[in-house]
């Protein structure tokens, strides 16, 4: 993996382009199969380990810090984990955003990694309930305390993150680094709200899912009312999850998908490679994350960074997969964006 790394928004905080989501950890891959993969993230310059208290029940935290103390490399890695996911049926208190379960999740995640803080303490979910200053005032509160470095959100809707970040420029709290949303060739709602934000107010997209939960990859086919292809995915299309709606209910990302092998065969790389490069080229995109649970899918994965799509291949991906515009759309295009300036030119001298 070429070591290129970069800032994590408006902190002097470096990770690699790649970070390695650990969520496989325990699901998916087995102990050693999980120490394979992490002593080959490394090995190839990668310093961004990403988890959450909610994978495998707590289990890929645990095998994260077991392996970075046996590496003895606590110093040399960026470790990123979340909060907001019920540990506790029954008590509504044992999950959610509220200062009590931020604090609780907090020392069962520091116990569980093997150390005394966390670089990156992300918001796994918007609980629809919590006030905004709670949630901005506890993680500032974290930071002050040393058991935190930096804070961001995961999943929650633009005028939340906004809001956040705000409270934190206007009461000098600690601000938001980093928004982690899913993010992929038909997965772009993000960019209607949540990149210009970031992009005005010095956030990093940080992606999750860029292969569309492995649609992407190419090796699923549509037979009638049927997904075939190995693995979990096709293992899951009884399951009820949310993960199968991008394989059986959208007609569309299956024309993304073919237009996707062909863009990738005219080129020579394969299909994963090719949509992990239209990601990492995205605005606002600091890092990608990215998950695997066999070495194969990692190197593969690793090795997109030395990709660069052609312009016409990069092009030709964007237009096929831009989202459908809505009606307040049309109000930031150019026709009536010309009526607005009066027919002249305009743009912003600060980008």
């Amino acid at each position: 993996m070429a070591t290129e790394y970069r800032t994590l928004g408006r902190t002097g905080l470096r990770v690699s382009r790649l970070g390695l989501g650990v969520m496989t950890y325990g699901w998916g891959a087995d102990k050693t199969t999980a120490r394979s993969l992490f002593d080959l993230y490394r090995d190839r310059g990668g310093n961004f380990l990403d988890t959450a208290d909610l994978y495998a029940a707590g289990e890929s935290e645990s095998w994260l810090g077991e392996f970075i103390q046996d590496a003895r490399c606590r110093d040399g890695v960026v470790v990123s984990t979340k909060f907001s996911f019920n540990a506790e049926p029954g008590n509504p208190n044992a999950g959610g955003n509220g200062r009590k379960n931020i604090l609780r999740a907090l020392e069962g995640s520091l116990r569980r990694l093997r150390t005394d803080y966390v670089d990156l303490y992300l918001l796994h979910a918007w609980d629809a309930v919590t006030p905004v200053e709670e949630v901005m005032r506890t993680l500032d509160d974290l930071v002050r305390a040393g058991k935190v470095r930096h804070v961001g959100l995961s999943d929650t809707p633009a005028w939340y993150a906004a809001r956040a970040q705000t409270l934190a420029e206007e009461r000098g709290l600690e601000r938001l680094a980093v928004l982690q949303l899913e993010y992929s060739l038909v997965s772009r709602s993000l960019e209607r709200e949540h990149v210009p934000l970031a992009r005005e107010t010095g956030i990093s997209i940080l992606p999750w899912s860029p292969l569309g939960s492995g649609f992407l990859t190419g090796k699923y086919r549509r037979h009638g009312g049927t997904i075939s292809g190995s693995g979990r995915v096709a293992d899951m299309q009884e399951s009820g999850n949310p993960t199968m709606e991008k394989f059986a209910k959208h007609e569309r990302n299956w024309e993304i998908l073919d237009v996707l092998l062909v863009e990738a065969k005219k080129i020579g790389r394969t299909p994963p490679e090719v949509a992990l490069a239209w990601v990492l080229g995205r605005p606002q995109v600091t890092s990608v994350l990215i998950g695997a649970t066999r070495r194969d899918q990692l190197e593969l994965n690793l090795g997109t960074l030395g990709l660069t799509l052609p312009a016409e291949v990069e092009s030709t991906l964007t237009e096929v997969s831009r989202p459908e515009s809505t009606e307040l759309d049309h109000f930031f295009e150019p026709v009536l964006q010309g009526m607005i300036h009066g027919g002249v030119a305009v743009r912003r001298g600060i980008p």
